[in-house]
This record gives structure tokens, sequence and C-alpha cells, in this order.
């Protein structure tokens, strides 16, 4: 630039501040004095404002160094670019699961298999390692998946062809040593998934009809070992008998260890974020607060970045394909009979149902799942489901604490604490949520719940269990604390599904440090980030996408399932350009790099 008198800062400043951020990035490569203004602050705070949307009252991430890293790395680390597609899979994927390492991960599908692929690939692509079909056992499908902690067995729930066109669920845990099946485990109703209570034991369901209307549902803890341990201890142990009215079931059980509550990677109440930014200033003012959000330094900070198709039609009706909103073992049963019973007869029922029940009913201890006092440092493990009271959609969250000496299946299989007069288990806590839930997953930290709903009508009333109200095309997802058991924050909303009702099937989603993401009916998996409130990024598929999950070793790779029978993998930008940088030859590398290393040294005023 030639030289003479110059503009002020605070000009360059205020023309900066109508730009768009990729012209002043640009801009900056003008000068010393043109790259020092590029660089302000308040600059990028406003321009951070701006393009993202983001209300004032939300604060910058307390782990954040500037605003414009923090810009960086919402606009480069997302992955959201798509860089293998996996076609192995013949049918709808269902169900994508990483293990703990992030080593590998599992898919499930329609075609009834259960497939493991390797992440850790010189060239950086995944690919398969080891297929497993379950057909020769009588599945219909696989659509569930799960590592145990330390990645030595694989659960796999499935959908269990009996006779009579009955379905009921089954769970077969494979080791991932030699790939063999080690034990086989019913499941009943098929979506209670079933989950890992440790390295060894598991969590399945059997559901009981005691009348039209009114179920009992069972939850067992299983030893992994059958096989060769069955004829000399015990395997299973029941854990829990909870009564269920108006038709309801209990599904999709999982265990949240919530030992990390008062260390979590990520507080989303912006006042406590503040509060325990101060204290930790005060003990130790260098270290970061919650987590490192990651180098994104290693390339050159002057790179330039470079950056919808809406759903035509519904489809086919694809309740076989997907898991429908009741089970049809038992609840078909109740539908069946729904014409003959007069809706006198149900009502009075439920309130036979309900006297029944709170007699009969172990009293619940308030103290379970009241928070822990500071310096207690119990650790607490809660196991979480879906369940209803008003009708058979899945409406409401049930906690019920898990106690030390449940966690194995060693001692008496029924229990000894329980007098005659208790013959069903109370629910902790429960969490209504006012809409047909459709998925839940956990934060890392265990600290929160995210939730998929499809809304009811505000205010509207249930006068028929069978008749549940018409659900939200919109998905809200919730975010749950599970230290103060409230709902945090306004609901997540971008993604949408279509299916009534009595179609509706689960949309799994997964929660990394930062982010949060979803799959949709839409075609689309979609990005939020957790601190933020706000969608970063949509995943285009042909079809439905059922699940997405991120790696535990890399949040910025993510992987999505969907009913095009395809696995997808993206990556963010930032690791899309390292990885281009590293296949290029030596030479080549040498001289981008001398290039570089020449134009920083003349930024920074340097010969």
């Amino acid at each position: 630039m030639a030289s003479g008198p110059g503009l002020p800062d605070s000009l360059v400043l205020e023309i900066f501040l109508h730009l768009p951020h990729k012209a002043v990035l640009s801009a900056g490569f003008t000068c010393r004095q043109w790259f020092a203004v590029s660089r302000d602050e308040f600059l990028w705070k406003e321009l951070f404002y701006n393009y993202y949307c983001i209300p004032r009252s939300v604060p910058r991430h307390p782990a954040a160094v500037s605003w414009y890293r923090e810009f960086k790395r919402l606009y480069d680390c997302i992955p959201c670019v798509e860089v293998q597609t996996l076609k192995e899979h013949h049918d709808q994927v269902l169900h994508l699961a990483f293990s703990h390492r992030g080593h590998r991960f599992s898919s499930c599908s329609k075609d009834c298999t259960v497939k493991l692929w390797d992440t850790e690939r010189s060239d950086g692509t995944i690919s398969l390692v080891h297929s497993s079909s379950m057909r020769q056992f009588n599945w219909g499908y696989t659509q569930f998946s799960q590592f145990n902690a330390d990645d030595t067995l694989l659960l796999v729930s499935g959908v269990y062809l009996g006779p009579h066109h009955s379905s009921s669920g089954e769970i077969a845990v494979i080791s991932l040593e030699n790939y063999t099946l080690l034990s086989r485990v019913r499941n009943k109703p098929y979506d209670v998934f079933g989950c890992w209570l440790n390295e060894t034991h598991l969590i399945s369901g059997n559901l009981h009809w005691i009348g039209n209307m009114t179920s009992c549902s069972v939850l067992w803890l299983n030893k992994a070992f059958q096989d060769i341990e069955s004829e000399n201890v015990n395997v299973v142990k029941r854990l829990f008998k909870i009564q269920n009215i108006n038709a309801s079931t209990i599904r999709t059980v999982m265990v949240a260890h919530c030992r990390r509550h008062d260390s979590p990677d990520l507080l989303l109440d912006y006042e406590a974020q503040s509060q325990a930014q101060a204290q930790a200033q005060r003990t130790q003012q260098h270290q970061p607060l919650f987590f490192d959000l990651g180098n994104t330094d290693s390339e050159e900070e002057e790179d330039e970045h470079d950056e919808d198709e809406e759903d035509e039609e519904r489809g086919e009706k694809r309740v076989s394909a997907h898991l429908p909103a009741c089970n049809p073992s038992g609840i078909q049963h109740v539908i069946h009979g729904h014409h003959s019973i007069a809706t006198r007869d149900r009502e009075l029922e439920t309130k036979v149902a309900r006297l029944m029940g709170s007699r009969r009913t172990k009293a619940p201890d308030p103290n379970l799942v009241s928070p822990t006092a500071p310096g207690e440092g119990e650790d607490k493990t809660y196991l979480l489901f879906t369940t209803g009271s008003l009708t058979y959609s899945p409406h409401q969250i049930g906690i019920k604490r898990i106690m030390p000496d449940q966690m194995t299946t060693c001692g008496p299989v029924l229990g000894e604490e329980r007098n005659t007069d208790e013959f069903f288990d109370s629910l902790d806590h429960v969490i209504d949520i006012h809409g047909h839930i459709i998925g839940m997953g956990l934060s890392p930290d265990h600290r929160y719940l995210y939730v998929n709903s499809r809304a009811w009508p505000a205010g509207c009333v249930i006068s028929d269990p069978m008749s549940p109200p018409p659900i939200a095309e919109e998905i809200d997802l919730h975010v749950i604390d599970l230290k103060s058991l409230r709902e945090e924050r306004r609901s997540l909303r971008a993604h949408r599904a279509f299916t009534p009702n009595d179609e509706c099937f689960f949309i799994f989603l997964d929660v990394s440090r930062d982010f949060v993401a979803s799959g949709a009916e839409d075609k689309h998996g979609y990005i939020w980030d957790r601190h933020y409130n706000i969608c970063l990024a949509r995943l285009k598929h042909d079809d439905v996408v059922n699940s997405v999950a991120f790696s535990p070793a890399d949040q910025e790779l993510l992987l999505s399932a969907s009913d095009d029978s395809t696995i997808k993998v993206w990556r963010s930008p930032r690791m899309v350009r390292l990885a281009e940088a590293l296949q290029r030859p030596p030479r080549a590398r040498k001289l981008l790099s001398s290039l570089f290393g020449h134009r920083s040294a003349n930024l920074n005023g340097k010969p």
C-alpha cells in the first residue's frame, strides 16, 4: 500500500462493521493497520451476534478466549461436510452407536444385520470390519446397539418374530474379541431397547397385561455371560415392577451416572455459568473454566472459509420399518378390543387400577432423587425411561434411582426389602413433556437429558386414552437438568416429522461436548450449539434420517443414518482442509508452508 496518511482506526472499524466477515478477513490482508483492526474484539462481537442471530442477553461461551476465535469455532468446526457415504446396508439404517474410545462404531438396519466399522484407518476413511446377521435367530430387524463401558461387548436390540405374527423384542450380547454370541435376553416390548448398567450387566424389560388398559412392566438386570454361569450363580435379578395405566408401557430405558454433576462439561444456566466463572477466576485464574474448545490455530488465522431442500412428499406408511407408537403384542390387543369396550368401562378400569396401585405400591423416597449436598460426593445412578399416565403415547419421563446393592445379580432374585402389600415400585420422579416423546439422549457428562418430542395442542384434554391428541409436525428438543430435575431453557426447534400419532417412530439424537444433533423426517439431520441454543447445520439425505452419532474422541466427526440405506460421514471444514493438506505432495506442502510463513511475517511487520 502506498505511503501517506491513512484512515484513522475508528473510521476503518466503522467501515468493517458494515461488511460481512469474509470481506473483513480479506481487507485485513491489505496492511498492518487494517489487519490489527480486523482482529478487534468489539468488531467480532458485533459480527458474531449479527451473523448467528443470537440474542444479546446470551453471553460468550465461558471457555472462549476471544470473539474472533469463537466465531471461527462455530463457522469452521461444525461437522457439516460430507466426506464419505457407506452403502454396505441393503435396507433402512435405523441406529448408530460409537464405542467409548471412538475407534469403532456399530450400525443397525432393517436388513437384520449389525455391522461394525473402523474409524482409525491411516487414510482417514471408514471401513467395514464385521457384519452379523440376526435372521438365523428369527429376528425381523436390528434396531439399537450399545457398547459396554470398556468396549469389549456389544449389546444389540432387535425385533423377534414369534408365532402367529406376534413380535416382541430380544437383546443379544456379542463379544468384540471374536464376534461370538454370548447370550440372548428377552425384551418386551421391543422398544424398551435395553441398555448397559455397567461392564457386565444389562437391563431388559418384560410386560404383563392384567386388564384391557392396565399392565405391569418389569425391569430385569441380566448378566452378559449367562450360558457359562447360569447353573451356578444368579444371572438375572428383578430391579423394578411398575404399574402402567391407560394402555401405557415403559420404553426406551437408559442409565445416567451422575458422578460428574458438580463438574459438568457445560452449564446451560447462564447465571450459574457466570457464578462458576467468577469462582474459578478467584481460585485458579488461568485455568479454562469448563473445557478446552479445541485448538483451531493449527492453520493460519487468515485462511478464508468457503461455504434447502424441502421435503416434497410424506412417503409411504412406515410402521413396519420403524418403531410404532405402540407395542404390537400388547397395545394391538387393546386397540382390537377398543370398539367392544365402552368408554365408561375403560374409565372404571383405570379408577380401579389407580386404587389398587395406590394401596399396593411401595411408597417413594423423596430423598432418592434430591440434589446431593455439597461435599457428600455420592455417586447416584438413575434409570430413565419413557412412560405415560393419560394415554398409550409416551409423554412422560420416569426416573428411578438404582441403589448400589441393585448393581449386581448376586443375592435374592426378587429382593427381600418388599413386604407382601408392596406389589409395585413407585417412580421416584416424573417429568411430563406434554407431547409424544420420539427420542432421548444424554450429554457426555450425564448432566443433561435431551428429549425429542412432538407437542400436543395447548390446553388439550385427553378423554379417551386410545385417542391421543394430534401431534405437531415441528419437533421440540427439550433440555432437562438431571441435577435440578427441571427443564432448562427454551426448546430447540428446526427439525420436522410428519407421521401421525399411531405411526410415530423413534428418531435418535446424540450430544457431544459442544453440540447436539438429531435426525428428522424431512430428509435432513440437524446440529445445534448447546451453549448458544442455535441451529448451525442441516445434513442432507435422500430419505428420513433416523439416527446421528458424534465420535466421543472427536466431535468434528459425525455420522448420520437414513432410510435411504446409507450412512454418511461428516467432518468439519477445518478437518477437511487439514486432511487435504496432508495429502498434497511433500514439495507442495513445503512451498505452502513457506508462503504462509512469509505472509505471516509480513503481517507482523517483519522483513
